[in-house]
């Protein structure tokens, strides 16, 4: 049977119980019950009822047709995954297409039932939804859950095993991080404090998993008040030095599936505080009405996003190590290439992951690696698979996008290098670019300045030659955390609010492109650090703050157009390339390797 069939197939069979339940329509979103990014495989309902395999995405399935909204980073993607099927692309953010919200509320009857799982909402989604579609007549509901017995080869929970990160790379106790969560309940007299959000679990007790690829944390939810906390978790990924290393800190453990049950039993005189964007609707519904609810921000996660001096040196180590491994990965990729053997995307990403897990204090990938030859660059985020990908031959352009996780830090970078002969306009588009990146990497702004409203300067030499990207320029980025961390993000799509302003330490990554359908696609990414200016020119006017470079790896010049580059941008391209030589030679024992590292890194000339 063919995979639109079975998409098909699954989604009949969906369909078949609405009729039962009396539902006119089911809402299906990318999340779980801690309304993570990155989803473990139980929690993949949309992808296993679209066949869309996309990060981002939303599933509406109705009596007898079904939509798939996602955004232009995968529109591509999904109409090649969709095809077949009886699964209609919806193209979210065109300027055209209604929202899901908008949709339902045009398209069904008066008195239709619209189901969502309450676990996979969050609060504050879930009470704008249903209030838009009362207005019309239409009931959001929360009451059925047919997916256990519609997939039949539904897979479990993880269970891996936890442990602690490593505590030579540790620069906060958990008893200190906790201290400070309770000073900020004391400040708005909460009793309660409810986190489900897994990064912020694994910040705040200094823990490790594995219960997400790439990503590592672990399944739990954490209960702190005035003098408890409770970590809500699976005790059989448990061994013996975290158990003790719990005890040690206080931390008492439940299951994992008493979570609601817990809620439950708060008293009704309690104050609870919980973050309505990272709690889902089912937990609001496990609380007693009785109980008072305080809406704010986790402290946590800005906490955790604003890393430490010691965190921030742990870093620069952290990307030493790694732009070592991808320097020995591009001497052997590009000497494989001249001597003809036969090279394809897969074999990048393989390469890739041998000479990083060569590394010290290396523990994964940080996400799949993006390796995108020609075409397959203009899709942001495109993966090769077995079935799909590009040999690495002719000419043309070769988008790398990759990080790993280490326990003293979390990388991302993405380089675009010539295969053969790039094409003048391949080079015209590659320096507008980097320009781009040049400009924000130089950009002074002041103290607290909500970071969504730095965007428009990235973009800047782009938009003068009526040219854009349609992701955004950055987003936070923990340390041994996830890839994509919040609250900061460097868009002028986002929310501007005082959970987004620059803070001192934030790590965010600038990453400007531009992409040719059907032709190549150019990503250039840094990770830089949010920093005080090192000398005050005024004192009347506030902090000011720059963004500290912590990438080092060369970017290629052989792709650069010079007539195209001021002289300030070609100082600052030949000041960050004669860093990454002097950070990264000590390290190389390999000629041929130091030999490449020194090519690259050749001063240009205008």
């Amino acid at each position: 049977m063919s995979q639109s069939s079975i998409i098909n197939s699954r989604i009949a069979a969906l369909q078949k119980t609405m009729a039962k339940d009396r539902l006119q329509a089911w809402l299906i979103l990318s999340a779980d019950s801690h309304l993570s990014e990155y989803l473990p495989e139980y929690w993949k309902l949309r992808e296993w009822f679209s066949g869309f395999t996309g990060s981002a995405g939303t599933l509406v399935v109705l009596t007898d047709k079904a939509y798939l909204w996602a955004d232009s980073r995968y529109w591509v993607q999904a109409e090649a995954e969709l095809k077949g099927s009886n699964v209609k692309l919806m193209k979210m953010g065109d300027g055209q297409t209604p929202s899901y919200s908008e949709f339902l509320q045009t398209t069904l009857p008066e008195k239709s039932n619209v189901a969502v799982l309450g676990d996979t909402i969050a609060i504050e989604n879930f009470v704008e939804l249903y209030e838009n579609l009362d207005d019309h007549g239409i009931t959001l509901t929360t009451e059925c859950d047919p997916f256990d017995k519609v997939m039949k080869d539904r897979a479990p929970l993880p269970t891996e095993a936890l442990y602690l990160h490593d505590p030579q790379f540790v620069s906060e106790t958990i008893a200190s991080k906790i201290a400070k969560i309770r000073q900020t309940m004391e400040d708005v007299e909460a009793d309660v404090h409810i986190v489900s959000t897994l990064d912020d679990i694994a910040w705040i007790t200094n823990l490790r998993g594995k219960d997400v690829t790439y990503n590592p944390v672990f399944l739990a939810y954490l209960m702190i008040t005035k003098s408890s906390v409770t970590l809500f978790i699976d005790e059989t990924k448990l061994n013996q030095e975290v158990k003790k290393y719990l005890t040690d800190n206080k931390v008492t453990v439940f299951p994992y599936d008493a979570f609601y049950d817990e809620l439950e039993n708060i008293p009704t005189n309690k104050v609870i505080m919980l973050d309505e964007k990272r709690n889902t609707y089912a937990a609001l519904e496990a609380i007693d009405e009785e109980c008072d609810i305080l809406y704010m921000p986790n402290p946590s996660t800005l906490l955790k996003a604003q890393k430490s001096d010691a965190d921030l040196q742990n870093i620069q180590e952290a990307m030493r190590e790694d732009g070592v491994a991808m320097a020995h990965f591009y001497t052997e990729f590009e000497a494989k290439l001249a001597k003809g053997e036969k090279l394809t995307e897969l074999d990048v990403a393989d390469m890739l992951q041998k000479e990083r897990s060569a590394r010290a204090n290396f523990i994964d990938l940080s996400f799949d690696t993006i390796a995108g030859y020609n075409p397959n660059g203009a899709l942001p985020h495109y993966r090769a698979t077995e079935d799909a990908h590009s040999e690495i031959k002719g000419d043309g352009l070769l988008l790398i996008d990759s990080g790993a996780q280490y326990q003293n830090g979390t990388t991302d970078i993405t380089r675009v290098i010539p295969i053969g002969s790039p094409t003048d306009a391949q080079k015209r588009d590659f320096t507008l670019v980097l320009k781009s990146l040049i400009v924000m990497s130089e950009t002074i702004f002041p103290a607290d300045i909500p970071m969504p409203l730095l965007d428009a300067i990235a973009r800047r030499p782009l938009w003068e030659n009526h040219l854009d990207y349609g992701h955004g320029t950055g987003h936070g980025v923990g340390y041994f955390m996830n890839v994509h961390e919040g609250p900061q993000v460097l868009s002028f799509r986002a929310p501007v609010s005082d959970q987004t302003k620059v803070k001192k330490g934030m790590i965010t990554s600038i990453e400007p492109g531009l992409y040719r359908e059907g032709q190549w696609g150019i990503r250039i990414e840094n990770l830089v650090a949010s920093m005080p200016v090192k000398t005050q020119k005024e004192q009347d006017f506030g902090q000011y703050m720059y963004f500290e470079t912590l990438t080092l790896f060369p970017i290629d010049t052989r792709l650069m157009d010079l007539t195209l580059l001021e002289a300030k941008e070609i100082s600052w391209i030949n000041q960050y390339h004669e860093r990454v030589y002097r950070e990264l030679s000590p390290k190389i024992t390999d000629d041929k390797v130091l030999t490449w590292l020194k090519a690259r890194t050749e001063a240009i000339k205008p």
